[in-house]
């Protein structure tokens, strides 16, 4: 038999400011309405397919933050009525309400569209071109599921324009619906057994660089590290053990299952995830490939691997690259049908080349960054994908821990190696000028928490909002995007790194004030 793992990996950048309370960014609200809930709820009508979520604790935390009240400032300008609006506002709405996909979400919607040629155009905006902007920038944004099946959705896509304000706020307030619904459904069909949900280090940090950023020679000899070193190991331990609290105080159980943040691995993290009480990890084929000194093939890719150590015993599979980078970048070129059938294709061949032995293909890739270019947000494609594995013979989904629970791996990996699942190393987050330059300023910042004189003297709550803060900081989603000239997670990482300063009673450094 050929057992199926997907493993679909939701994630957003922490963009809430813990000074003000108010998100900078809107991705999770608007990736919350579009993909997040819609992932799930489509298996209520393939009820023999099984799937594994990771579903990243500050993922979860932004979530329950929107359900609890916070905005962000996207959406607050949006709540704004369009004849109050100034022109700071006017500006900052024409430039960025049509941050949506041309193809398949603009131009779906004549009105949508429309506003589009005319901003190309440097065309006026009247004030009622600015209040049809804010709702259907805000529509356009659910899933094609969601605006068929909530009667205030089909009603204003229905009117198309010349909306009032009461239509905006109708529009908006399902968005925190569809929010709050959310970690719910996920609960509800791991309660069912139909899917696994795991975690993530907590604010999404590469823990082997958290441990020791000289562990990125150990992926690539050839890296160019920051000056000023980073070793704290107990920030590594720390995210995780967090990451395990939130699971268990949302889903009500501790998580089997943890998805290293950007698949990124290393000998040295592996006895805080044992300790944790993790029981499996997933990363890339290539890491594998290192690790055991061998070529790919079935035998070796297709199968679950024991990491037997002192500190406890932890399975551990890994992703197909191509199969899930085809999902992720090719099929949506391709018609729903000729889409499945290749990809099904491909497995039936490795059934057959695996002559009456069980093997477990892992599809591990990120849950929502993909759907945007697909027609229908990759609905008819993943309804077409499972109404034919439900059918076939030779396949069969199941969790990652359904399989561990009824195949034990057999193999010991002796010493896993470093490295992420981006080019088997670390180089997507140091060794670039700016990323190192991030690091460096991470570095002298997390200092300040090891010196008496300066814990001894604060409020508690303080205390624990600079730890927070620290933790941010340690994400990977910054020193991701540093060298690619993001001016927006350069800001808000400074952000991040002035707050923690504040929180301790001192003046951010002046170097702060600059991008970097």
């Amino acid at each position: 038999m050929l057992y199926l793992a997907f493993v679909w990996h939701m994630h957003q950048p922490y963009y809430l400011d813990l000074a003000t309370g108010q998100m900078q960014l809107p991705w999770v609200r608007l990736h919350g309405i579009k993909d997040y809930l819609d992932m799930v709820k489509i298996l209520e009508h393939y009820p023999n397919i099984r799937q594994t979520f990771n579903l990243v604790p500050s993922l979860i935390e932004q979530i329950q933050a929107y359900a609890d009240g916070a905005q962000d400032t996207w959406q607050a300008l949006s709540y704004k009525k369009a004849s109050e609006l100034n022109a700071q506002e006017k500006d900052f709405i024409r430039e960025n309400f049509f941050s949506a996909h041309l193809r398949n979400i603009i131009s779906l919607y004549p009105r949508y569209y429309q506003l589009y040629l005319k901003k190309q155009e440097k065309g006026e905006f009247s004030e009622q071109d600015y209040l049809d902007l804010q709702v259907w920038f805000n529509l356009a944004w659910f899933d094609p599921i969601l605006k068929k099946s909530i009667p205030a959705l089909k009603m204003a896509i229905a009117k198309a324009r010349n909306f009032n304000e009461e239509d905006k706020h109708k529009v908006l307030d399902t968005q925190i619906e569809v929010l709050k619904e959310t970690l719910p459904l996920y609960r509800k069909y791991q309660d069912s057994g139909q899917i696994e949900i795991t975690t993530t280090p907590y604010y999404h940090p590469i823990t082997p660089l958290l441990y020791n950023t000289n562990i990125a020679k150990e992926a690539n000899r050839a890296a160019h590290l920051p000056r000023d070193n980073f070793s704290y190991p107990e920030d590594a331990e720390s995210q995780i053990k967090q990451a395990v609290e939130l699971y268990q105080k949302t889903f009500g159980r501790a998580p089997r299952g943890m998805w290293p943040s950007e698949e990124a691995v290393s000998e040295h993290i592996l006895p805080y995830f044992t300790q944790s009480g993790i029981k499996w990890i997933v990363a890339d084929e290539d890491i594998l490939l290192r690790s055991i000194h061998k070529k790919r093939s079935p035998g070796n890719l297709y199968k679950p691997y024991l990491l037997k150590r002192e500190e406890g015993d932890l399975s551990a599979v890994f992703r197909d690259r191509n199969l899930s980078d085809l999902i992720g970048f090719v099929y949506h070129g391709l018609t729903e049908h000729a889409a499945v059938a290749d990809f099904i294709g491909h497995l039936h061949n490795i059934a057959k080349g695996a002559k009456g032995k069980d093997f477990l293909v892992t599809i591990a890739m990120d849950g929502e960054n993909a759907w945007e270019y697909y027609r229908n947000d990759g609905w008819d494609f993943l309804s077409h994908l499972y109404k034919c594995l439900s059918d076939d013979k030779l396949i069969q989904t199941v969790t990652v821990s359904e399989y561990l629970n009824k195949f034990l791996p057999a193999d010991n990996i002796r010493r896993l190696s470093a490295g992420s699942w981006i080019y088997g190393n670390f180089n997507k987050w140091i060794g670039q000028e700016q990323k190192n330059r991030a690091w460096e300023y991470l570095a002298k910042a997390r200092v300040e928490l090891d010196k008496p004189s300066v814990i001894s003297h604060q409020p508690s709550a303080n205390l624990e909002k600079a730890w927070k803060q620290i933790y941010i900081c340690e994400g990977s989603d910054w020193f991701w995007w540093y060298g690619d000239n993001n001016k927006d997670f350069d800001q808000l990482y400074r952000r991040h790194l002035s707050n923690f300063y504040r929180f301790l009673g001192q003046e951010p450094p002046e170097y702060l004030g600059r991008p970097i």
